[in-house]
């Protein structure tokens, strides 16, 4: 079983940046695709992008041209630059595959707070 810690969070003001890092105890080669969902207090999880194993992204409508998701599988590791970050963007990010919790990864990491001020 592989799980994920995510890291990177933190307070910022309103179009400012962060790198957020979601690092798995054992390989993720053989995952499809990874991605990125966030949470906003009172609201459902909802999925922000995903990295096919080819490289090939998809993102959510609201992060489209500001938001930017990479993998490195020698690293066991998958990105989320954000950029151009707004109040609507305040959440706990988590990783996971997409669709989420699918072998080898059987659950959710702790998530990582996003906090943007106005």
């Amino acid at each position: 079983q592989v799980q994920l810690v995510e890291s990177g969070g933190g307070l910022v003001q309103a179009g400012g940046s962060l790198r957020l890092s979601c690092a798995a105890s054992g390989s993720i080669f053989s995952i499809n695709a990874m991605g990125w969902y966030r949470q906003a207090p009172g609201k459902q999880r909802d999925l922000v992008a995903f990295v096919t194993g080819g490289g090939s992204t998809n993102y959510a409508d609201p992060v489209k041209g500001r938001f930017t998701i990479s993998r490195d599988n020698a690293k066991n590791t998958v990105y989320l630059q954000m950029n151009s970050l707004k109040p609507e963007d305040t959440a706990v990010y988590y990783c996971n595959t997409f669709p989420p919790v699918r072998a080898p990864i059987r659950s959710w990491g702790q998530g990582t707070q996003v906090t943007v001020s106005s």
